[in-house]
């Protein structure tokens, strides 16, 4: 577990007896049992295999292939000497097996290959069998002058491999960063909660003080109104903080797995440690950890992929089959290897389109525009991908100072209003300064939440767009 950042205070909700959930632990949790965690592993798999897939078709490959049986009982026509058509009766089998042994070829886009091949044939009519076989044979299948495909794919799938094993990465600091979220989203309705029952305990105790001092003669009326009127606010702020609580912690619960059924409150994570953030350091690792980075690279290696596959596919396309080896023919199996004669096959196909109305040149012009396009695109978001780095960095160091400066706002705020209170008891304070100091300090504990929340927000945003953890200073990894 990497180091922890801060120090935890204890809780706050002293008067509930509930288990507490630091924002590490709610990380931690929810990288190991959260549905968003499975997700990303399951994609990493699928990614793993789909790589491994890609590997073995440039692996040599064995294969039995045939027909068995192939059997056929009809009439076929059959013409004769004389021009005429006759029907005639036939039932045969016609089987053939094939084992091959292939390798495909990347830098050309061909295929060599080692074959053998037994063919029977069956004429239960005439009561004959006879065999055909290759006991061995060599080939080649050759495309000419076209376009080819697994010399593209052997740039573009290790990147596309590379990128899934960064995106692993980033799906758990997503994770992080989802999870602070909805941490401080209940730490925040909890604090408010805390806020209402706090206020409420104190107008009771200030309307039982304001009571006693209108039958004395001491306040107005009007006074009293006040106060139980803010009582009765105290009541619906304290509701309405509870209903924010629930809702908000079934979020939280949902997001990381939390399967246990007891309540619990949450931890403030209060101090920080500072520590500051080399913007050209930050940018590097970015660079080379993320995989937006590597999909720059990938982006236009596909789009100089279609432009030669537009241009190639325009033209004259060829394909040669050559194949050389043994072949014999006998009565029985053994017989086709006994003497095999020389076996020859040389064939060139080809298509050259002679008038095609300009479409040929549509597509070269349409995967012209769409590589243009693509460095374009790509030099935007090399730029925006730059100003992200710097923006984090210097938001990252504002809101370490930002934090301080709340958290002395909310000791200042708390402690005026304590000392207003003593001074409204002492009948030195009116109920108007009273409610200004609350106000004040209720707005001061938020603001101090929310600049945590902003804080570890930043945090783990400067983690997940560059995986570097800097207080360790060592690139980010998944176990």
């Amino acid at each position: 577990m990497r180091k922890i950042l801060f120090l935890w205070l204890i809780s706050w909700h002293s008067w509930a007896q509930q288990p507490a959930l630091s924002l590490d632990g709610a990380i931690l949790l929810a990288r190991e049992k959260s549905i968003s965690a499975t997700q990303a592993h399951t994609q990493k798999a699928t990614n793993y295999w789909q790589y491994k897939t890609f590997l073995a078709d440039y692996k040599p490959q064995l294969s039995l292939g045939g027909t068995l049986p192939s059997f056929t009982r009809s009439f076929i026509q059959v013409q004769q000497p004389d021009g005429a058509i006759a029907f005639q009766s036939v039932s045969n089998n016609n089987s053939t097996l094939t084992l091959s042994l292939s390798q495909s070829i990347a830098k050309t886009g061909g295929v060599i290959y080692v074959q053998n091949q037994l063919q029977r044939f069956d004429d239960f009519q005439n009561k004959l069998t006879l065999y055909n076989g290759v006991p061995l044979a060599f080939g080649l299948n050759q495309p000419l002058f076209r376009f080819n495909l697994m010399k593209w794919d052997k740039l573009i799938e290790p990147l596309k491999y590379a990128e899934s094993e960064q995106q692993l990465i980033e799906n758990m600091e997503k994770i992080s960063l989802a999870t602070s979220e909805y941490y401080f989203d209940l730490l925040l309705a909890q604090v408010n909660l805390q806020i209402a029952h706090k206020n409420l305990e104190n107008n009771e105790v200030l309307m039982k003080i304001a009571e006693q001092r209108l039958s004395l003669g001491k306040i107005s009326e009007n006074d009293l109104l006040q106060i139980r009127l803010s009582v009765l606010n105290a009541q619906k702020d304290l509701a309405s903080a509870k209903q924010q609580a629930e809702v908000a912690r079934l979020k939280l619960k949902t997001f990381i797995g939390y399967r246990d059924e007891a309540a619990f409150d949450l931890l403030i994570p209060a101090q920080i440690r500072l520590f500051e953030v080399d913007e050209k350091k930050a940018l590097s690792e970015a660079l080379g950890n993320r995989s937006d980075a590597i999909a720059f690279r990938r982006r236009m290696l596909e789009a100089e992929r279609d432009m030669e596959k537009a241009k190639k596919e325009n033209g004259l396309n060829a394909n040669l089959n050559l194949a050389l080896g043994l072949s014999n023919r006998g009565d029985t199996p053994l017989d086709v290897y006994k003497k095999p004669q020389d076996r020859q096959f040389v064939e060139i196909q080809f298509t050259l389109p002679i008038m095609d109305w300009g479409r040929s040149k549509a597509r070269v012009e349409t995967a012209k525009a769409n590589l243009q396009y693509a460095q374009q695109s790509v030099e935007q978001d090399k730029l925006t991908f730059q100003q992200e780095i710097y923006t984090q960095v210097t938001l990252f160091e504002m809101l370490q100072k930002q934090v301080t400066l709340t958290k002395e706002t909310d000791d200042i705020a708390t402690n005026r209003y304590q000392i207003a209170q003593d001074r409204f008891i002492l009948s030195d304070l009116s109920i108007t300064d009273l409610g200004i100091a609350l106000q004040e300090k209720d707005r001061a504990k938020r603001d101090y939440i929310q600049a945590l929340r902003d804080y570890w927000q930043a945090y783990f945003k400067l983690r997940l767009y560059t995986l570097y953890d800097f207080e360790l200073n060592q690139k980010l990894l998944v176990k």
